[in-house]
């Protein structure tokens, strides 16, 4: 059959229409990025790197966004950003630095300055109004250092610096583990747990308790102070810390007993055990998050390769268990250990699957807090994940809900 030179235009004209509305239907859009903290290598020694995925907006799916960099030293095991997502800091605990980069609008990351720090950081948390940085360290010895950081996010002079030490056992070996600062500024608490008390496989040398939460007010220069009656108690191996977005609660992992141990947060910034915890998870909760509307919290269960899920009460702070894992919605890869809410949608969690060498992502139901896998879940990374943080892409606003 043979068409006239009208017709042919005619229908190249449809095909080319039908082609372009395709390939609208199934344009991704990066809602956001993921910066995952890892190794270019297997073993101890081999230089660490950030890799940045971009999130795509309708399934949660993730790629390869802007180029991977070197995280400037071995071993980087902590990554945040400020509250503006224009900087980004990430802890080396097999080099002693933290790294600070800027933060292109596509993700880009460009190294800008280097702290060397006394010990090993284990974790690191900026106040909201981005004038600190909060820098957890050491091995058997665990401090809290306060950094003043300057309208472009550059490290600069020691603020404040506070040893995490138990009263009555001030000689005993402290494992920092993880720290986190109100959305208000007015505080910053730290987690550790007391190696003297708590030495599986090893000697126990005290009667100590071995988990402990540091509570720090900071002043308008940001000058620290203890809250009243810190340090309070933790469990035996706090690893994971969280506040509400808007700092009425505070929740800690405890990895050794398997269960989440929830606080008030009262007058002065003090800390009371919430009375009808501590909450169960599965095996082994590492990192602990909480969706942007504060209406959802998740663990990463590192032993049971899980993420468990709660709704929280607003009214007194109570976790109530999904039932993600009894559906097995909620399966990761082998190990894992950060966790983070996406803060565009507040649709998508996404776990580092440290000995599956993977990132994992689950898609969230804001109705009922539930989660399902993303398409093609886990993703590859380089060796031995850590950590991660998400920051919004382009114009998308942030998925934050203040009750």
């Amino acid at each position: 059959m043979k068409f006239s030179k009208l017709s042919q235009l005619l229908l190249v004209s449809l095909i080319g229409l039908v082609v372009a509305s395709l390939l609208t239907a199934c344009q991704l859009v990066t809602v956001d990025f993921v910066y995952v903290t890892d190794s270019v290598s297997a073993g101890s020694g081999s230089a660490g790197q950030i890799q940045i995925f971009a999130v795509d907006s309708q399934t949660g799916a993730l790629r390869l966004g802007a180029p991977t960099v070197p995280s400037g030293g071995i071993n980087p095991v902590a990554v945040t950003t400020d509250a503006i997502y224009a900087n980004l800091y990430v802890a080396n605990n097999g080099s002693d630095n933290v790294i600070h980069f800027s933060i292109a609008g596509n993700g880009v990351l460009t190294k800008a300055d280097t702290l060397s720090t006394t010990a090993p950081p284990t974790a690191l948390a900026v106040s909201e109004n981005g004038k600190y940085l909060f820098v957890l360290s050491g091995a058997t010895t665990a401090t809290l250092t306060e950094y003043a950081l300057n309208s472009s996010g550059t490290i600069g002079a020691v603020v404040a610096s506070e040893p995490l030490q138990v009263p009555g056992y001030t000689g005993d070996e402290m494992v920092p583990t993880a720290v986190t600062v109100l959305n208000d500024n007015s505080a910053v608490y730290a987690t550790a747990y007391d190696l003297s008390a708590y030495n599986p496989g090893g000697s126990v040398t005290s009667t100590a308790n071995p988990g402990w939460v540091f509570g720090f007010g900071i002043g308008s220069a940001g000058a620290l102070t203890t809250t009243t009656n810190s340090p309070y108690e933790a469990g035996i191996r706090p690893q994971g810390i969280v506040a509400t977005p808007v700092n009425h609660y505070v929740y800690v992992t405890d990895f050794a007993s398997n269960d989440i141990i929830g606080y008030q947060i009262q007058t002065g910034d003090v800390l009371a055990y919430l009375i009808n915890g501590p909450f169960y998870t599965a095996n082994e909760p590492n990192g602990i998050c909480i969706d942007p509307r504060g209406t959802f919290l998740y663990s990463a269960d590192s032993l049971s390769d899980t993420v468990s899920g709660y709704t929280v009460s607003l009214q007194n702070g109570t976790l109530t268990a999904l039932s993600i894992a009894s559906q097995g919605s909620a399966a990761t890869d082998t190990y894992p250990t950060g966790i983070a809410v996406d803060p565009a949608l507040g649709r998508f969690v996404y776990t580092t699957d440290e000995l599956g060498n993977t990132l994992s992502g689950q898609r969230l139901n804001p109705g009922d807090g539930t989660l399902q896998g993303t398409i093609s879940s886990p993703y590859p990374t380089g060796f031995g994940p850590t950590a991660l943080t998400i920051i919004p892409h382009g114009n998308h606003s942030l998925e934050a809900v203040y009750p």
